[in-house]
């Protein structure tokens, strides 16, 4: 009888362990103060005194990037995605008023691929150094029988900090203004209706994409999510920035009642540039205003709560954001919500 092995069954440890010593400079290359030693322990050390905190309270994010990873791995491209993974995670400090101090993934595959894990592993590290924060580690799972070869799956996982009194959201009265930041395009959320509309629109990946001509459809849709740390610390480094909500699943209506103060509520005017792939979208799908708002961005990656509108808006710009005022912070009785007028046509 043939003697079996770890390999023979579908795991091979040998391809596991080039795969760490492949990536060991993508993370090396996202080092911070705090961040203690480098791959290959049991876990990673992260000193918070040596990051400058005095009374850290530490905030802690999980994510994914949905069904948006399908189409990276049929249209093969593996670069962007863990960009997509980290901001989800970080995004999610940032408007707590955290600093994003370490991240690790969570990668999982039917059988690995050096060059297709290494193209990932090496956007997630570019996603850290936007972010500012360090890749301390993570897990490569491979596990014949549960995925299809050649596909693979990923999950994030960041921890930030941010001094007590500084936490957010805090001090949101009648008559703030409420800013947003744009998107550069769907980010990770909506993926399975979009698929269901590329599908129904008999589209392929390569095919040139309907809303952005010389553009091929899987390079639109893979477009990564906006990091928007830079622009948010800096803001609340001024003491200028009173609430933030990352506008991923649920829309403007679903994210942005979750930081403002009870009878309170955000009213906005849907007047801001809505991007072409998004009035695609609605058409391509017959998808009603209300849903678009419920589903997708909308070209709104990032809305925020702020005092002096025309201040906050120069630093933001100056960090490289396209900033736009929505609304204003109303009266309302009972638990915090947003009122949007919709015009008929929109988002036409």
């Amino acid at each position: 009888m043939t003697s079996l092995t770890y390999r023979s069954a579908g795991v091979d440890i040998e391809a596991g362990n080039a795969l760490v010593e492949a990536i060991r400079p993508l993370a090396r290359a996202t080092a911070r103060p705090g961040i203690l030693g480098g791959l290959g322990g049991f876990g990673a050390l992260f000193d918070l005194r040596e990051a400058g905190y005095s009374d850290p309270v530490l905030v802690a994010a999980t994510d994914g990037v949905g069904t948006k990873v399908k189409i990276a791995i049929e249209a093969g491209v593996h670069d962007t995605i863990g960009i997509d993974l980290v901001a989800m995670c970080v995004n999610d400090l940032a408007v707590q008023g955290a600093e994003p101090l370490f991240f690790l993934d969570y990668f999982a595959t039917g059988r690995l691929s050096l060059e297709q894990a290494k193209a990932v592993i090496a956007g997630i590290a570019e996603g850290c150094r936007r972010a500012g924060c360090g890749l301390v580690g993570g897990e490569t799972a491979e596990m014949p029988g549960m995925y299809p070869i050649g596909h693979y799956d990923l999950a994030g996982f960041a921890v930030g900090a941010s001094e007590r009194e500084r936490l957010l959201p805090r001090g949101v009265v009648v008559g703030d203004a409420v800013l947003a930041l744009a998107s550069s395009g769907l980010h990770a959320n909506g993926f399975s209706l979009v698929r269901r509309i590329v599908r129904d629109r008999r589209l392929g990946w390569a095919d040139p994409a309907p809303f952005a001509p010389g553009k091929t459809l899987a390079q639109e849709l893979l477009t990564p999510t906006r990091i928007y740390v830079p622009g948010l610390l800096a803001l609340h480094r001024q003491g200028m920035l009173k609430a933030a909500a990352h506008i991923t699943g649920g829309g403007l209506p679903g994210n942005l009642p979750r930081v403002l103060p009870e009878n309170r509520e955000a009213v906005l005017e849907p007047d801001w540039p809505v991007p072409a792939v998004f009035r695609w979208l609605a058409q391509a799908g017959r998808i009603e205003a209300e849903e678009m708002l419920r589903v997708f961005n909308c070209g709104l990656g990032m809305v925020l709560v702020v005092a002096d509108a025309e201040a906050a808006a120069d630093i933001l710009r100056a960090e490289g954001e396209t900033v736009f005022r929505i609304g204003r912070i109303a009266a309302s009785e009972g638990s915090p919500s947003v009122r949007i007028d919709l015009p008929n046509n929109w988002p036409a």
